[in-house]
């Protein structure tokens, strides 16, 4: 059964996927062969990046997806009309407005609607969306809703489970990096037997095979304690991992790769704390005074593996000085052109998304902010100079706008790059003994790691770290 795409909702997914596209500069869809073709399908998924989260599933699957919003988005009329169109279907959650419960009965229906005419719907079963690096325990509102669908229709509608993880590089970040990893669909029908009399059991036991589905396709972290050792030993070791592993057995893109590889490390992690908790315990008090040191210097991990090579790099950017002057000018015009509209995303994610305290709602508030400033100010720009220089003058410059606004933002990083490997320069002029120190306890953690990693049986490598 597959349903027609209304043309409003086709029209707000290419604009959203252009504006992600000049957000991020890569999203990674892996093993979206998983993802059925056509309806009834429930995607579910991790919530790391607030709205951010559902714009990154509609653009990357070919149904048309009815998420589930809180009402608090549709107080204006004009997003009202518009949200409604494009089928997100509202919720009133006790924190909205407690007087006036749109109740869990209405939300249903509308989604059962969709489903029910072959559409897909979106759910974040956590039910909010966090910073946290482990998977929320998982509601059972997707399992009720799936399961009591399902039931009315004996069995017979197929409808499926579609998860989907999110990791995102530096999601507060502009121009980082997605990877939005499917997982195999689960068949409702298969948790139907006994759902009359055994209602709770069913929805909890559908409940849980959906909550480790997603666990599986993200870096779930049960035990936070453990975070900053598996990020350490990620920082550390993980490009050796990469040339050499026993993870990865067939051609996977970059980024699922790393997640694959990082979620190894997590189980090699647990493991290590499990059965040999003094090996774990000593390689924490090396990381404490190696990350000591390293705030001494004011370095960071990457800097410090930089260093022998930092005048290198030095005198490699200095090479490209020349390209750097030619490039100048055209900079420059990005620059001016972009500092208006940047000012007033900047203005947006200090004034909405409370950057300071929460990064989930960085990016969100960044895309919509960036897609209505830079269409704004470009288009007065286009038309200013149009009255002035005519067709097709115009039309060229209003290209070269976003191209020489990434031109901008690419140039001014490179010369970042370039002041770090000045400062790396200047730690081993200034203090040789504290950087060969430095580098000395880096590689006796290498060491440590690597003397671990082969201690570490293969079978744990495949299994779900354990939960507190």
């Amino acid at each position: 059964m597959r349903a027609s795409i209304p043309v409003l909702y086709r029209l707000g997914r290419w604009l959203l996927r252009a504006a992600l596209g000049f957000y991020f500069a890569r999203i990674e869809r892996f093993h979206r062969e998983r993802v059925p073709p056509t309806g009834p399908v429930l995607f579910v998924s991790n919530h790391p990046n607030s709205i951010t989260d559902a714009f990154i599933i509609a653009v990357s699957v070919p149904q048309k997806v009815n998420f589930v919003a809180t009402v608090q988005l549709f107080r204006l009329a004009p997003i009202r009309w518009l949200l409604t169109r494009c089928g997100v279907i509202p919720v009133n959650r006790v924190r909205d407005d407690p007087r006036a419960m749109r109740t869990v009965r209405d939300t249903f229906d509308a989604c059962f609607g969709a489903l029910e005419k072959g559409e897909a719907v979106g759910l974040f079963p956590e039910g909010i969306t966090h910073d946290d690096p482990q998977l929320k325990t998982v509601k059972s509102g997707a399992a009720r809703m799936a399961l009591e669908l399902e039931h009315r229709h004996t069995g017979k509608l197929g409808l499926r489970i579609a998860p989907a993880g999110l990791t995102f590089s530096a999601k507060e970040r502009f121009r980082s990096e997605v990877l939005v990893h499917f997982g195999e669909p689960i068949l409702a029908a298969d948790f139907l037997a006994d759902y009359p009399e055994k209602k709770h059991a069913c929805i909890h036991a559908l409940s849980q095979a959906i909550q480790h589905r997603i666990e599986e396709l993200m870096l779930h972290l049960p035990t936070l304690e453990r975070a900053r050792i598996v990020d350490a030993v990620r920082r550390l070791y993980l490009d050796r991992l990469l040339v050499g592993n026993r993870v990865i057995h067939e051609p996977v893109p970059p980024r699922a790769g790393e997640l694959m590889l990082t979620q190894a490390i997590a189980r090699a992690v647990e493991f290590t704390c499990e059965q040999h908790p003094e090996r774990a315990a000593r390689f924490a008090q090396r990381l404490d005074r190696y990350e000591g040191w390293l705030k001494r210097l004011n370095l960071s991990d990457a800097e410090l593996a930089r260093l022998p090579a930092a005048a290198w790099r030095v005198w490699h950017g200095l090479g490209w000085t020349l390209l750097g002057v030619a490039l100048f000018p055209v900079a420059l015009f990005g620059w001016l052109h972009r500092l208006l509209p940047l000012l007033v995303v900047r203005r947006a994610i200090r004034r909405f998304a409370q950057p300071s305290a929460n990064k989930t709602r960085i990016s969100t508030i960044a895309i919509l902010a960036g897609l209505i400033s830079f269409g704004v100010i470009y288009g007065a720009f286009v038309i200013l100079f149009h009255a002035f220089f005519g067709l097709p003058a115009s039309f060229w410059y209003a290209l070269s706008l976003p191209a020489a606004s990434l031109l901008t933002h690419y140039y001014l990083r490179s010369l970042v790059r370039i002041a770090l490997g000045a400062r790396s320069l200047w730690v081993i002029f200034h203090a040789p003994i504290a950087a060969r120190r430095l580098r000395a306890m880096r590689e006796a953690l290498i060491a440590e790691i690597e003397a671990a990693r082969w201690q570490v049986p293969a079978d744990a490598l495949t299994r779900q770290p354990k939960g507190e």
